[in-house]
């Protein structure tokens, strides 16, 4: 399945717009940091995303170059497009949250359950969909975590919060790769005021 590349300036213009707003919508527990998704990302990565190469726009969705395999293979780019790619793969971090007590709104991208279909090791990422029906976001936007006693799921759709401690550690599946690790401490339903 190839994964598309234009869906990158959405997802980008979602993790710019939508989520400071949303991230602010209910204030954080007095024991946790509460942080907005970009904050994880160093901002050059961020740069890079916002400025995608020019020749993207004229790609038509769903075609054989729309997807990161025909980006990567493309020959004789210029630097902007390397910066680009090189963002949409970004391991790269921001040292000053590890070990940090941190709150995070977020969705679930289940990788395991238990007999009770409760999810008990997840992907966090900041928009829905992400790593199941769009391409994934660059591994410094993913969070893995585990919940033991489970979390019950009921739509892809459903925002959580997220609280626990956050650790820089890689973790690879084949939906995705994340650059962090949330030691959990609770999980619920994200309610807007």
């Amino acid at each position: 399945m190839k994964t598309q590349i234009l869906p990158v300036r959405v997802i980008a213009l979602l993790l710019i717009i939508i989520l400071p707003n949303v991230a602010h919508a209910e204030q954080a527990s007095e024991s946790y940091q509460e942080i907005e998704w970009i904050a994880l990302m160093p901002k050059d990565d961020l740069d890079a995303l916002m400025n995608p190469p020019d020749y993207l726009l004229g790609i038509e969705d769903g075609s054989e170059q729309d997807s990161v395999e025909a980006l990567n293979e493309k020959e004789g780019v210029d630097e902007n497009t390397k910066r680009f790619q090189n963002a949409l793969s970004s391991t790269r971090v921001i040292d000053t949250y590890a070990d940090k007590r941190i709150r995070i709104p977020g969705f679930i991208v289940p990788l395991q359950s238990d007999d009770s279909q409760q999810v008990t090791e997840f992907f966090i990422v900041p928009y829905f969909g992400a790593c199941l029906h769009m391409p994934p976001p660059p591994p410094n936007q993913i969070i893995h975590s585990k919940a033991p006693q489970g979390i019950q799921l009921d739509s892809l759709y459903d925002p959580f919060w997220f609280e626990g401690t956050l650790v820089i550690d890689t973790e690879e599946n084949s939906l995705g790769t994340s650059a962090y690790r949330l030691k959990l401490n609770k999980a619920y339903p994200f309610e807007e005021e």
